[in-house]
């Protein structure tokens, strides 16, 4: 079996080689796909020099495009049809989705119980590390917002930490998703949810990041919820 996290980085020269090394150390199955936007602090060139010694590391470095949503459907893609993974994680590169809770998120996967794992900070067991009472009451908010807006019943909408069966990969239609930015993550569910995926959560606490910084801020944070019209609309048309 092969299960592939795809890791979708703009500057996470700091994180990107201490991550592989967890991600891979979880057992011989574990790959590494890093989708990289050209880095200028050269995260895409410690991956290629990881290929040289490591079969199980690979690199998508993307000249002249930039945009979350467009590197996870490009990670997505190369793990579906070149690499042809059985299973795919899709996480963060900065840590705040930490490796260990992985084998979580395969089990029901592999037991053939669900096609969607989404590794969630809203159900039991689960939360935020190092985190101020305002970014918690956000994420609250905002997930209360897009559970109504989508008609979704998972509890954490926002989360990108999430594992895909082979079922999920083939069924998706990767072609028709337009998001550029991080609404990618709601703009998957939503398709999921059309196509009458299985999807479930399984807990995870999720921490800020080693080290770097982050590009999300407030404005990428509204435009986002913004688009939850878009994808509304779009879902009713296609019912």
């Amino acid at each position: 079996m092969r299960i592939i996290a795809t890791l979708p980085t703009y500057n996470e020269a700091e994180n990107i080689a201490p991550l592989i090394d967890e991600i891979l150390g979880l057992g011989d199955e574990y790959e590494a796909l890093v989708i990289d936007d050209d880095s200028p602090d050269g995260t895409w060139k410690i991956v290629q020099d990881k290929q040289l010694t490591n079969p199980r590391v690979h690199l998508l470095r993307r000249i002249g495009r930039r945009g979350r949503g467009t590197a996870g459907l490009e990670g997505f893609l190369n793990a579906k049809n070149e690499l042809n993974a059985d299973i795919v994680i899709e996480m963060d590169a900065d840590f705040s989705h930490a490796p260990r809770f992985i084998p979580s998120l395969v089990a029901p996967i592999r037991d053939g119980e669900t096609d969607i794992v989404i590794g969630s900070r809203l159900v039991k067991n689960g939360g935020e590390v190092g985190r101020s009472p305002i970014r918690k009451y956000i994420t609250l908010g905002a997930n209360a917002y897009i559970r109504m807006m989508l008609g979704l019943s998972i509890h954490d909408c926002t989360s990108g930490f999430r594992g895909f069966s082979r079922q999920a990969l083939n069924t998706l239609e990767w072609d028709k998703m337009q998001c550029s930015g991080p609404e990618i993550v709601q703009e998957i569910l939503a398709n999921a949810k059309c196509h009458n995926l299985r999807m479930t959560e399984r807990p995870i606490l999720f921490e800020e990041r080693r080290a770097g910084s982050s590009t999300f801020n407030a404005k990428i944070m509204l435009r986002s919820l913004l688009y939850m019209w878009k994808l509304r609309a779009r879902a009713r048309h296609n019912h």
